[in-house]
């Protein structure tokens, strides 16, 4: 009798470019998506449309590079390096482009956001290129920096940096619990929970308090925010007290939370003047 083993089957050219090109993070669109929403509903300006479609290029831009990355470091070279060390330079120069374009149109300057998050960004490039960027650490440092992107726009369209600031401290306090709690839900799921993940969770949920709390005490337009955020953490602590469902699900729930934050945010501040 004869055995015959038939290893993987190959991925076509459009799958291994998808797999190269497309952020897996599903989640990681909303969290780009939300502080570009709500710096261009409160303070709306074609810099600032650079500036949103410059985020949303550097979040596509981080998976190829990622790749390529990781690749070097180990000393090897794959058909999915070279598609996506391709990639990469295509939209690091759509990257470029749009910076400067920003920059040229922006009603002021709009670094100090930048150099704050730059940081953090470094935190989550360092666990990246080691293939370790699904730790707590990274997860929190690179949405924490996507959410400095509302920081920028704001202060390109002419508002003051306290005011960037405190939009920015409302939406990282979303990302900080949902992060965590999240983490800690698929943990359950899969049979993993533990009284280390549940800390966790409840210090991330202390965090978003006293950065919603913060932001207020540095602009009271930022009280729907800071409600809105309240409202989150109520509600996940409400269905944590049932089954986890699946990630999908967790996925959608979280969507539609952090969008909601987001415009209740936006809503908040335009009515506040």
């Amino acid at each position: 009798m004869t055995t015959t083993t038939t290893g993987p089957a190959l991925r076509s050219p459009r799958s291994e470019f998808r797999s190269v090109a497309l952020p897996s993070e599903h989640g990681g669109w909303g969290l780009t998506a939300e502080p570009a929403l709500v710096g261009l509903i409160v303070a709306p300006s074609a810099a600032g449309a650079c500036l949103a479609g410059a985020a949303l290029t550097a979040f596509l831009v981080r998976t190829p590079l990622k790749f390529a990355a990781v690749d070097r470091r180990r000393h090897r070279s794959l058909a999915r390096t070279r598609i996506a060390q391709r990639v990469a330079t295509v939209e690091l120069v759509a990257l470029a482009a749009l910076v400067v374009t920003a920059v040229l149109a922006a009603d002021a300057p709009f670094w100090q956001p930048l150099v704050v998050a730059a940081p953090l960004i470094a935190v989550e490039g360092w666990f990246d290129i080691r293939s370790r960027g699904r730790r707590l650490a990274p997860e929190l440092a690179g949405a924490t920096a996507v959410a400095s992107v509302v920081a920028m726009i704001v202060l390109a369209g002419g508002r003051n940096t306290a005011f960037a600031a405190a939009v920015w401290l409302v939406l990282a306090a979303r990302t900080v619990t949902s992060i965590a709690w999240v983490r800690a839900q698929v943990a359950r799921l899969h049979g993993h929970a533990s009284s280390a993940r549940a800390t966790t969770a409840d210090l991330a949920d202390l965090a978003a308090i006293a950065l919603a709390a913060t932001a207020v005490i540095v602009d009271r337009r930022l009280i729907a925010g800071a409600v809105a955020v309240a409202v989150v953490l109520a509600t996940q602590r409400t269905w944590g007290r049932t089954d986890p469902p699946r990630p999908v699900v967790l996925g959608m729930r979280q969507m539609a939370l952090g969008f909601g934050v987001a415009l209740v945010t936006a809503v908040g501040i335009v009515a506040g003047g």
